[in-house]
């Protein structure tokens, strides 16, 4: 198959890619043009109205309100349409709702300001509002005209706005408001207000007036951001959509990164050109959200909307302590919930809060107990008459599907199957507690619930090499729903061991390989394992080069350690 070798045709085989074409077609993703959002050609469909009013609105000045959410996601997305809309000479101002005052989503106290403060007369949102029905008829009653665009979950009704842009529609019988057919239905919601941009930029190319009032801008521009709302929002890297559009944003932020995101690497510690989606998923993403999590999102906003590397670095550092902060509230939250929680493993689900939690950490901590116990996870922050939670889950358990059943119970929700958030009256948090732990014995119950780590492929040692890594380097950019392919490798001898690092909290091994060099292995956080190693292991790992003082050698990233043919005769 094209000269690739078994163990990579494997891990594309695990991947889900059951011909050479359609391998071939994911490793090579970089075309952006296949998956075009809209036709231009056919007319009355949610873009095209959603992009002949922002053309109006344009052309006779009017306020036009970008109004985004507040983690990476969404700040990408408003940074995103707002610089496409200045580059046409429109009249618009950024909007991201301040996550502890007001909430995740459109609200109509932010709504009435925008109208009668601000003077809005058109407000679209970004990566929110899909299911802000009540939300969206009281901005028309203000007299603003909502356009919607959206990649969550499909709620029960959809907002009956100017046009509503979600690809999630494409299943749905619907008016030409919300016509919106699409071969992608997983881009981030930054995905979207991407081809919502290229249809703007298409039209525009076209307006004779537009075309001379257009600053330079081109698509290529706006590809770094994104790639970080894509990777940082957890899009799957599996499609090939989102995988051009991440390696096309890498390569972008690569080669000529904007002066917020050259600062944001400053502060990161990441030398420039060396940027990749782990560097987004564990640099950059965690920054940019800090400030929406403990702050204001437009800290974010401003960082990456900054034309001097000045004004830019002034909100790195600002972000910086952020999420120096961040961390430490989580960790110390966590600690608390693990104190507070008794029998953990006896429920299908945790559900804990308190009322000190800050509502920018719960999804983290959430995330945290999910890791730790593999349980789907409720974490809230308790409020004087409502209460915010976020959700994190496994495969087996829908956390939206299970707040979509409790709905009568909340005051909003909304999210993906697994990641949710909601708000909840005080007074039904009880009764909420046990409909979602019944929800979750009985579509858990019977399970064996620990996770499971997912070998591509069972390799001799001996057959490793530096040829390999670079094939599978192929894959990039990796990530979620598209991870780092994980090796076996059986029957190893252990030539050496012993523990580093702060309190001997991880692993060094050397492994033998017939004739050849004896391999290293380093295994995070698996240094108690060291005193209970035999001679001979079954090692699961990936398969990376290590540089060190200018050398480079093969090594490899323990996942998992056993005693040799432990796994035999079960």
């Amino acid at each position: 198959m094209h000269g690739i070798s078994q163990v990579m045709a494997q891990v594309l085989i695990n991947r889900g890619f059951s011909t050479p074409q359609q391998a071939w077609e994911f490793l090579r993703a970089a075309d952006l043009t296949s998956g075009r959002y809209l036709s231009l050609k056919g007319k009355h469909r949610a873009i095209d109205r959603a992009v002949s009013r922002l053309v109006q609105a344009v052309e006779r000045q009017e306020k036009i309100i970008v109004y985004g959410d507040f983690d990476a996601d969404g700040v990408t997305s408003t940074v995103l349409l707002v610089q496409v809309l200045k580059s046409l000479g429109a009249n618009v101002e950024p909007y991201i709702p301040n996550r502890i005052d007001e909430g995740y989503g459109l609200n109509a106290p932010a709504l009435r300001s925008l109208k009668y403060e601000y003077g809005a007369q058109v407000v679209i949102t970004v990566d929110c509002g899909i299911r802000s029905v009540q939300e969206v008829e009281d901005g028309k009653r203000f007299g603003l005209d909502m356009i919607v665009t959206d990649h969550h979950s499909i709620g029960p009704d959809i907002p009956d706005a100017h046009a509503v842009i979600n690809p999630k529609l494409q299943d749905f019988d619907l008016s030409p408001r919300h016509a919106c057919p699409y071969s992608e239905d997983m881009l981030a919601g930054v995905g979207v207000a991407y081809r919502v941009a290229e249809a703007l930029l298409t039209v525009a190319g076209a307006n004779s007036k537009l075309r001379r009032l257009r600053k330079p801008l081109e698509l290529d521009d706006l590809l770094d951001l994104v790639a970080i709302g894509t990777v940082a929002d957890l899009a799957p890297l599996n499609r090939t959509e989102n995988r051009a559009l991440v390696r096309r944003g890498l390569e972008r932020m690569n080669q000529h990164p904007r002066p917020g995101i050259r600062a944001l690497l400053d502060v990161a510690g990441v030398k420039p050109g060396t940027v990749s989606a782990m560097t987004i998923g564990f640099a950059i993403g965690p920054r940019i959200n800090a400030a929406g999590r403990l702050a204001d999102a437009m800290i974010a906003y401003r960082l990456l909307a900054a034309t001097t590397e000045a004004e830019a670095m002034q909100y790195a550092q600002q972000l910086q302590e952020l999420n120096t902060q961040r961390q430490t509230l989580t960790r110390e939250a966590q600690g608390k919930i693990k104190e507070s929680i008794e029998a953990i493993h006896d429920q299908p689900l945790i559900f804990a809060g308190d009322a000190g939690f800050q509502p920018g950490i719960v999804g983290l901590v959430a995330g945290r107990l999910v890791e730790e116990y593999f349980r789907p996870a409720v974490v809230m922050e308790y409020g004087r008459e409502e209460s915010r939670a976020s959700c994190r889950s496994i495969p087996q358990f829908d956390i939206t599907r299970a707040l979509d059943n409790c709905a009568d119970l909340l005051v909003r929700h909304g999210g993906h199957a697994q990641a949710a958030g909601f708000t909840v009256s005080n007074q039904n948090i009880d009764a909420l507690r046990e409909r979602l732990l019944e929800l979750a014995r009985n579509s858990l119950d019977g399970q064996e619930l620990k996770p499971v780590l997912e070998i591509d492929a069972d390799v001799n040692i001996n057959q490793l090499t530096e040829k390999l890594v670079e094939e599978l380097q192929q894959l990039e950019p990796t990530g979620h729903m598209n991870p780092s392919p994980v090796l076996m490798s059986r029957n190893v001898l252990v030539k050496e061991k012993r523990t580093v690092g702060a309190d001997g909290k991880h692993l060094k091994l050397k492994l033998a390989r017939a004739g050849q060099r004896d391999l290293d292995a380093i295994g995070f956080s698996l240094g108690e394992r060291a005193g209970e190693l035999p001679d001979y292991v079954d090692v699961a790992y990936q398969l990376e080069m290590n540089e060190w003082n200018g050398s480079r050698s093969l090594q490899l990233n323990l996942q998992d350690i056993r005693p040799a043919g432990a796994a035999r005769g079960r």
